[in-house]
């Protein structure tokens, strides 16, 4: 599904559930859907600033908190650090610089077993898991 696909999509899944589709709303949405990063609220504040000068940083943490309640993003907390925010809600894991903080994405469905088997050895009602792996990215290697 392409980016355009992707926003009607999330507009209309926003519509379905009653809210509003403000301007705001739609940049916030549609940074989301066209980064590549795993951006803090304050990167997508820096990002849309200049477009929405009257954008406040409370309305994008309002926005990502809804479009985390509507299961549009996923919010992913690391340590102590600011939560950062990613568009794409299928099971995928990370791998984090742990010089500069970079995320990347990568897929393994093997991991999926590791849930059942857990599920299966310890008798609990596995609901989700979360691997982080952490190195150094390209970049961070190139400088060193």
């Amino acid at each position: 599904m392409d980016a355009n696909e992707q926003f009607t999509d999330s507009i209309d899944a926003l519509k379905k559930t009653g809210v509003r589709i403000t301007p705001q709303r739609k940049a916030v949405l549609k940074y989301m859907i066209e980064t590549e990063e795993h951006p803090t609220a304050d990167d997508i504040f820096k990002a849309l600033s200049d477009e929405y000068p009257n954008m406040s940083v409370a309305t994008i943490y309002n926005n990502l908190k809804l479009f985390k309640d509507t299961g549009l993003v996923k919010e992913l907390t690391y340590g102590d650090s600011s939560s950062r925010f990613d568009f794409i809600t299928d099971t995928h894991y990370h791998i984090i610089c742990s010089n500069c903080g970079k995320i990347t994405d990568f897929h393994y469905p093997g991991l999926e077993e590791v849930e059942q088997l857990a599920g299966s050895v310890t008798e609990y009602d596995v609901s989700h898991h979360r691997l982080e792996i952490y190195g150094l990215c390209p970049e961070c290697r190139e400088q060193m």
